[in-house]
Parts: C-alpha cells; sequence; structure tokens
C-alpha cells in the first residue's frame, strides 16, 4: 500500500514537471525521508519558521537506524560503523544544546539528556568515527609492532631495489601494490637474483614480483591484526550490550533527528535559492501573487485569483495554459508538504487539500490498447473516489466531438464539486466555457494574445473567455501562409463570428450578472441602513419620552417644594425652599468656551444674560464691556462670544423709570422681617442689573440686624461672599456683598 502510494506521489511530481526541484530538496535530508512530515502541521511550521531565524551547521550524513534498533532489540553485536550514527546524532545535538538558544528551539534542545551510559561509549571514537587505540594499551601495543613491521618491510624492499645483482632486471625503482601486496616490477629471468611470488603482469610483459623476503613480515601483520580484531569485536560485543540496555534513549534521538531534519533540510534549502517558506492554509482558496514555477528558467510570475470551485483557462495555443495549471497545483502541493518556493508569500494564500490529483497526459498508446477519450474517462472515473481534492485537467476535451464532450464535461464538473472538489480546467470548447459561465462558482481566465506582434504574451486576464488563435500558432511555426489562407476560407467567416459570438455573449452575461449582484447587494445595504434608521428613531424617541418624564417629576417636585414654603409663611424657610427647588430643577448645560479663543475689541459678547461688546482689553485677561447701557469690568474668562448683534440702547429718549436699586442699600432703623424682604429685593434688582459687588449698610446698634443680615446673606444662593466693609465705607455696620 505504501509502494503504490509512493508511486502515485512520485507520477504527480513528473506530471507538474518538479522532479529536479524536488531532487534539489531530498539532497538537504541527512538521511532518506518522506517528504511528509507526521504530525501536527500547524506546529512544525512554527519550528520551521523559528529553526530559519538561526544560523547553524547543517548535520552529517546519517545513516536510518531501523536496522540498528532491530539488532538491538535482538541482542545482536553492531559494527563500529552502526555504533558511530548513533555517535554522530547525539554529538550534533550536543552542538545544538550547546548554543543555548531562544525560544521553542532552545526549549527542544533543552530536552535532550545524553544518558551516563552512552558517554562509556561515545569516548571511543574520534570526530571522523574512527575508533580511538590509544585508550587500550593491549591495541596500541600492537598498533606500533603493525607499525614496526611495516617499516621493516619498506627497508628490506629499498635494499633489494639498490641490489646490483637486481638492478638489471628492475624495470623501475618503486614500490606497487597489486592485490594488496608490495611489488617489484621486473623482467623475465629475475629468477635467478630474486626469490619470490608473481603476483601480476604488466600490459608491457613485465612481472610484479613479491620477494619472500617480506613475507615473514607480512604473516606477522596478519596474525596481529586477527588479534585486533578480537579485541575489536570484544569491543563491540560491549558497546551493543550498552546500547540495549539504553535502548528508548536511542529510539527518542532517532525520532527527533528525524523530525529535526525535515526542519533543516527545508530551511537550507529555501536559503540555498531564496525561496520562501509557505504553509496551506485551513481553506480551499488559492491566491498565487508573483509565483514562478521551479522547472521554468527565465519564467513570468503567475498572478492567479482562485478563490471559486472551478477555474476555466482558455485562449491562445501554446500560450502558458498548461504551465498555469501546473503552476496552481503544484503550489499547493509544495504548501501541503511545506517545500520551498518562490511567491510573494505575504499577498498569496493557499489551501488545504486532502488529494491534488491531476490529469494532464494523452492515456493513448499501444501497451494500454485504448483510445485517448476512454482513458480519460477511466481517468475521470477513479477522481470520483475522492472528496476535498484539488484537480488539474489539461485538455479537457481531448479525444471526442466538442458538442457532446461539453454537455457531458459539463455534468462531470458539477458532480465533482458537490462532492467538495476543486477544479482546474483548461480547454477550447468555447461551447464547455460558455455553458459554464453563468455560474457564480466558475472563474474563467484567458491566455493573452498580442495580435499585432503574433505572439502569446504568456500573461492571462480573469473573467473572459479567451480565442485559440489556431490560424496565427500554425503560421508563426512555420505553416505556409497559403494553408492557412486556406483553411480560414474553409473554416469560414461564419464559424469565426460564431466563436466571437459566444466569447462576447458569455462575456456580457457575466457582466449582466454581476451587475445584478451588485444592484442586491446595494438593495440589501439600503434595506439594512433603513433598519438602522428606524431603529435609531425609535431609540431617540425613547429617550426623548424618558427625558419628558424626568423633566415633569422634576417640576412636579420643585412646585412640591415651592409650595410648602409659601405654607411656611416664614420668609427664611421660604428661601429655602425656594432653593431647594431650585436645586432640583434641571441644570442647563453651559456653553463650553475654547480655552484658546481670543477675544477682540469690538467683538459682540454674552455676559451672564445680557449681550454686549468689548470696549478695550487689558492683558487679554480682563476687559471694559458695554452691557445695557452700563460699562462693567470684567474678566474674559467670564464672556462668552456671540454671532447676534448687539444694538447699543438709544439714549436720545427720556424715560421716567422708577428707579430700583442702586449699589448700596441702607437698612438702618428696620426691624429683621422688614430688612429680609428690602435686602432680598434689593439683591434681585442688582443681580437683573448686572452688578457683581453691593454694599449694605445695617448699621451695629443691639447686633439683631447685624446677625439677621449675615444670616440671610449666608443662605442666599447668588451670593457668592460677603465681608465686612472698610473703616471709611461703614467697618462693622456695613456688609460688601460679592453676587
Amino acid at each position: 500500500m505504501a509502494t503504490d502510494k509512493t508511486s502515485k506521489l512520485d507520477l504527480l511530481i513528473t506530471q507538474l514537471d518538479l522532479t529536479e526541484h524536488i531532487e534539489q530538496f531530498k539532497s538537504f535530508f541527512s538521511r532518506h525521508s518522506s517528504l511528509y512530515i507526521e504530525g501536527d502541521q500547524e506546529l512544525h511550521f512554527r519550528y520551521i519558521k523559528a529553526l530559519d531565524k538561526v544560523e547553524f551547521k547543517a548535520p552529517p550524513k546519517v545513516a536510518d537506524f531501523y536496522n540498528i534498533k532491530g539488532h538491538l532489540k535482538k541482542r545482536g553485536v553492531l559494527n563500529f560503523e552502526q555504533i558511530f550514527e548513533i555517535v554522530k546524532v547525539v554529538r550534533y545535538f550536543r552542538y545544538f544544546k550547546n548554543r543555548e538558544l531562544d525560544g521553542i528551539i532552545g526549549e527542544w534542545m533543552s530536552k535532550f539528556e545524553v544518558h551516563e551510559k552512552f558517554h562509556d561509549v561515545e569516548k571511543y571514537f574520534t570526530s571522523d568515527g574512527k575508533f580511538e587505540e590509544n585508550l587500550d594499551e593491549t591495541l596500541f601495543g600492537l598498533s606500533a609492532r603493525i607499525k614496526e613491521h611495516k617499516n621493516n618491510m619498506s627497508s628490506s624492499m629499498k635494499r633489494m631495489m639498490s641490489s646490483s645483482k637486481l638492478a638489471g632486471y628492475l624495470v623501475d625503482t618503486q614500490i606497487h601494490y597489486v592485490n594488496d601486496e608490495e611489488c617489484l616490477l621486473v623482467r623475465g629471468g629475475f629468477n635467478h637474483v630474486l626469490k619470490g611470488a608473481v603476483v601480476g603482469r604488466s600490459s608491457g610483459g613485465f612481472f610484479y614480483v613479491s620477494p619472500d623476503s617480506i613475507l615473514k613480515s607480512k604473516e606477522q601483520i596478519r596474525y596481529i591484526e586477527q588479534e585486533r580484531e578480537a579485541i575489536f569485536y570484544t569491543y563491540a560485543k560491549e558497546f551493543s550490550s550498552t546500547l540495549s540496555e539504553i535502548q528508548p534513549f536511542i529510539a527518542y534521538i532517532d525520532k527527533e533527528f528525524t523530525k529535526f531534519d525535515n526542519y533543516q533540510a527545508r530551511v537550507l534549502f529555501a536559503r540555498s535559492k531564496n525561496l520562501q517558506l509557505v504553509k496551506s492554509k485551513n481553506d480551499s482558496k488559492i491566491i498565487l501573487n508573483s509565483f514562478t514555477h521551479p522547472a521554468l528558467q527565465k519564467p513570468k510570475p503567475v498572478d492567479v485569483d482562485f478563490s471559486k470551485n472551478i477555474l476555466m483557462i482558455t485562449g491562445v495555443n501554446a500560450g502558458g495554459k498548461t504551465m498555469l495549471l501546473k503552476s496552481i497545483l503544484s503550489a499547493a502541493f509544495m504548501a501541503k508538504y511545506i517545500i520551498p518556493m518562490s511567491l510573494n508569500e505575504n499577498k498569496s494564500h493557499i489551501g488545504t487539500f486532502k488529494a491534488v490529483l491531476s490529469i494532464i497526459d494523452d492515456p493513448q498508446n499501444v501497451k494500454n490498447d485504448i483510445s485517448t477519450f476512454a482513458g480519460r474517462m477511466q481517468e475521470f472515473s477513479k477522481i470520483f473516489e475522492y472528496k476535498s481534492a484539488l484537480v488539474g485537467i489539461d485538455e479537457i476535451e481531448l479525444g471526442t466531438d466538442s458538442d457532446e464532450a461539453a454537455a457531458l464535461f459539463k455534468v462531470i464538473l458539477d458532480d465533482l464539486v458537490k462532492r467538495g472538489q476543486k477544479v482546474v480546467v483548461t480547454t477550447h470548447h468555447k461551447r464547455l466555457a460558455a455553458l459554464m459561465a453563468d455560474r457564480d462558482d466558475v472563474e474563467l481566465m484567458a491566455a493573452i494574445y498580442d495580435e499585432e506582434q503574433r505572439v502569446p504574451t504568456y500573461e492571462f486576464m480573469q473573467g473572459i473567455i479567451g480565442k485559440s488563435y489556431a490560424f496565427e500558432t500554425a503560421s508563426r511555426y512555420g505553416i505556409s501562409n497559403t494553408l492557412v489562407n486556406e483553411a480560414k476560407s474553409v473554416y469560414g467567416d461564419n464559424s469565426e463570428k460564431l466563436s466571437l459570438l459566444i466569447e462576447r455573449g458569455s462575456q456580457l452575461e457575466r457582466e449582466l450578472k454581476q451587475k445584478h449582484n451588485q444592484v442586491d447587494d446595494k438593495l440589501s445595504e439600503l434595506r439594512l441602513k433603513e433598519l438602522d434608521l428606524k431603529e435609531q428613531k425609535e431609540a431617540l424617541f425613547k429617550e426623548i419620552e424618558n427625558q419628558k418624564n424626568e423633566l415633569k417629576n422634576s417640576y412636579a417636585l420643585a412646585i412640591d417644594e415651592a409650595k410648602t414654603a409659601a405654607r411656611a409663611g416664614d420668609t427664611k424657610a421660604i428661601h429655602r425652599a425656594m432653593n431647594k427647588a431650585n436645586e432640583k430643577l434641571p441644570k442647563d448645560k453651559k456653553e463650553i468656551v475654547p480655552n484658546d479663543y481670543v477675544f477682540q475689541v469690538g467683538d459682540f459678547i454674552k455676559y451672564r444674560n445680557n449681550k454686549g461688546s468689548i470696549i478695550s482689553i487689558k492683558d487679554k485677561k480682563e476687559a471694559l464691556i458695554e452691557v445695557g447701557g452700563m460699562r462693567l469690568r470684567v474678566k474674559t474668562k467670564d464672556l462668552k462670544p456671540t454671532k447676534n448683534i448687539y444694538v447699543k440702547p438709544q439714549t436720545n429718549i427720556k424715560v421716567n423709570v422708577e428707579k430700583k436699586a442702586g449699589l448700596k442699600c441702607d437698612l438702618h432703623g428696620m426691624r429683621a422681617e422688614e430688612a429680609e424682604e428690602t435686602l432680598d429685593k434689593f439683591l434681585s434688582d442688582a443681580l437683573l442689573n448686572g452688578w457683581d459687588e453691593v454694599i449694605v449698610y445695617h448699621g451695629i446698634g443691639t447686633g439683631k440686624l447685624s446677625y439677621a443680615v449675615k444670616n440671610f446673606l449666608t443662605a442666599h444662593p447668588k451670593v457668592k461672599k460677603f465681608e465686612d466693609a472698610p473703616q471709611h465705607f461703614g467697618g462693622f455696620g456695613a456688609k460688601i456683598v460679592t453676587l
């Protein structure tokens, strides 16, 4: 089953022209591994992106641990090469751990704790995997003896080559190695002066002779080597026994290294070719921006929005339709397996599909003994077995009549979409494209043709049905103009016009449908706005009713307080009740004057409840204003700008009016109640006239009148403060009142 799945994957890679790209990617693995990483793809991608931010050296090439773990499970004996494979993995993880990295990579590496027993094995191996013989006294001595015998052999050979007796038979003065034997190259007749065994013949008819004088040394070396091998085997048994005891540790580092190898291969491959690392999203939308297929040498970047269920690519022959189809499928395939690719990752979006399927090649051949159309039908029947797959079909009409095919493939495409498939189709079937064009889930895309230059541009436009330009393509590739013109004549103007009408009619139908959709969207938007306004109106009406009720309640309370005060009969009680009533009345919202407003001479202003104009300004803080025929010096912060035109009172008409109030009030000789009434009327008139400071004379006497005035001023809501007058204004017998 796994082999069948692998063969299908290899076929898809071949069909999509990704073979070279995938082989280059696989070369970055430290050991053979499948393209797909088992487990949580989102988590894998987080680790890959985190590793991409780290500079690191590539891990060494490492063998698979499958046989190693099998031997250990059966208590078998590993050779030194197999043991060193484990050592390489441990040393690489130690290298990463010693770097003390931050983030999830650092957390991951901190989990690697080398088993104590493993150190007893690891120390016997050099960095290149050779056994450290210096750690064993016997092995060290045996190595020294072998070296001594080899030196004796070398000295013996040199003496023979310098011998005058042998000089006439030597072809050259070199030591040759034939079948791992040290030899001299000599001419025939050498046996009179040299005893030895012939181990070979040269192309010139000379003899390779191994002298008898070194045979004894060779034999000694063989004995020593056997002794060494016995010691090595003892160590191998001991190491294998130790490793058998820590099998969980070995299984753990094997699993983690496989995972790490998948991560590092993707990171280093992307860096080597300046590619992007992209993972598929949890939907079926495909948007490619500046995607380039790795098989093309000088590609034009692909931009395509394939958010709908079906994408139909039409247009000029040899205009890149098939490569666009392969690009879409390749991007989905590489995103599924997190294989680096070239695109704008910030503007691209690639969905997830359970399978990526392609119907690209012509299935007709002698071996299959099947027609093109029949072969296509066989391939289509297999697609129906899948759900949530991305399907690419090149030249969907291949092998049958176009009118019949249009009806058949429309039904097939409908059924595939119902099964959750997403389909990319290239076709010259204008009839099929026209049948599918009015659907909301179908996207049209046409290859663009440069009619002036008479060449395809390898660019695409969405939303239209493209023309095939068969005659122009034939002419461009060497078919004589005479034949092309004759073909046009046979084809006829009516057929050409019919094709144009189909293309234009399909385009108009799509445009009309889009406009209908836009109108529907606008109507829905207006309905929503109407409902929103209605809700706002109801909310405002409700708010107004609530405010009315609050005002009614407030006024009712104020009236009740006033009635209570009137019934009391006591003037002080009336004033206190009125003050309470005033407090319960709704407060007027004061107009907020901008702090940065700068008043100018002549500006119309509002001071309290009176309107007037500014006559002069002092230091921007004080102003002399004219209000109601009077001039007052006030602070500018108490003024408000107004656009109402202030009309200066006319003074040419004499009117006899009763003088209601002056700046002083004399209460001498009055009883307390009479004084309070007089003082209350005086303060009301002063407030109406806009005065902010007055003087009240009450005398000293027995102190009763002074006490009554003080209590009244304290209770009055419009009195800001009051104090005894200066000596020249009456001293303790008068009060300066600020309103």
